[in-house]
């Protein structure tokens, strides 16, 4: 028997910059999924959840292939799958998941299930194999198995972080290292809120921000936006939304490399300002908030948070604010009284830490 834990993750700075080749600067949460392998004698492998309701899932690991499994599972068989495309033998084996991750709170519970299957499969299997190779092969499970287009930052985090720091990672040049992030030396807390918003018809909003983007970058006549080192430069985009879509990750990026500024002097509850022009950037420019979003940030702000913003895609999801440990219980108030103010269902707060990444149990 196998067992191995990975965490889920949330990103401090740096949205919607990740597909542009830009930066981000995720950390791992102290929540996250535990994964258990357990050699069979024959050739299925099964996935079953403690928190997910019905009898194991069952694949013949022959004829295991995208499209076969659908749902919660195929995180789980299409990490198998792709080990198997990586080249490693895998055992038969039964697998059992349990989490300690919201579920749809954006804390990336799917790439710490695929990171923890794939640590608990290769140790069973007998295979060593470096943490960054891992995340791609887990970046494989989502986006060839499930069909989730989405990039590594998640994987990457889940498999690579550090207690007490964040993760930056340079998604255009593929590089890693850690940045100190001292919450609670500092007497800081960092809350996430999930806002329970979920809207409908995102992934054309998505596509459309993307396609955006595409075009403000060749108007710009750049290889990425990430080449664009000057915010004023976008200003001779004459098309209004280009010129918004493109200023919101050139100033993103540019966010994230004062933020790591800031914490490297030791500053900590400085990087709380940041956070909030992010937001701004993501409500005004990229126009990806709600009013969900924007209701739970501005009632922290006001509550005496250092900053708030939105985290992941938009339109819903959740939002993070830096508190000094004062502010915790008043912030958390001033919140839930807000939707209260609008009949609306109370957030779920999560006080998280920086986590270690993945890592085998005894």
């Amino acid at each position: 028997m196998s067992r191995a834990h990975a965490p889920g993750r949330v990103n401090l700075i740096g949205e919607h910059t990740d597909y542009t080749g830009g930066f981000v600067l995720p950390m791992a949460v102290d929540m996250g999924v535990t994964c258990e392998a357990t050699p069979r004698a024959d050739r299925l492998v099964t996935a079953w959840s403690r928190e997910m309701s019905g009898a194991p899932m069952a694949a013949d690991l022959d004829n295991l292939a995208p499209g076969a499994v659908t749902g919660w599972a195929a995180y789980v068989l299409g990490t198998i799958w792709a080990l198997g495309e990586a080249g490693v033998v895998v055992p038969p084996c039964d697998i059992r998941i349990e989490s300690t991750l919201p579920a749809g709170a954006g804390l990336s519970s799917s790439a710490a299930v695929e990171c923890a299957v794939a640590l608990a499969v290769l140790d069973l299997a007998g295979v060593r194999m470096q943490a960054r190779d891992i995340a791609r092969i887990a970046k494989r499970a989502e986006n060839d198995f499930v069909g989730a287009p989405t990039g590594s930052m998640d994987q990457v985090a889940s498999m690579l972080a550090q207690p007490d720091a964040l993760l930056f990672f340079d998604t255009g040049l593929d590089i890693t290292r850690t940045v100190p992030f001292p919450l609670r030396a500092n007497g800081l807390h960092l809350l996430v809120m999930d806002t329970h918003a979920h809207h409908q018809l995102v992934t054309d909003e998505y596509g459309e921000r993307r396609r955006a983007l595409e075009a403000a970058t060749v108007a710009l006549a750049v290889p990425s936006l990430r080449d664009v080192q000057d915010a004023r430069s976008v200003e001779s985009l004459t098309d209004d939304t280009l010129r918004r879509r493109a200023r919101h990750v050139v100033t993103e990026n540019a966010r994230v490399q004062h933020v790591i500024e800031l914490l490297t002097a030791g500053e900590v509850a400085a990087v709380g300002p940041v956070l909030s022009a992010g937001h701004a950037s993501l409500r005004d420019d990229l126009e990806v908030s709600c009013d969900e979003l924007d209701v739970a940030v501005d009632a922290a702000v006001n509550a005496g948070a250092l900053g708030a913003r939105m985290v992941g895609g938009g339109f819903g999801g959740s939002a993070i604010a830096l508190v000094r440990a004062t502010h915790v219980d008043v912030v958390r108030s001033a919140v839930a009284g807000a939707y209260r103010a609008r009949n609306w269902r109370e957030p779920d707060v999560y006080d998280v830490v920086p986590a270690p990444g993945a890592r085998l149990l005894a």
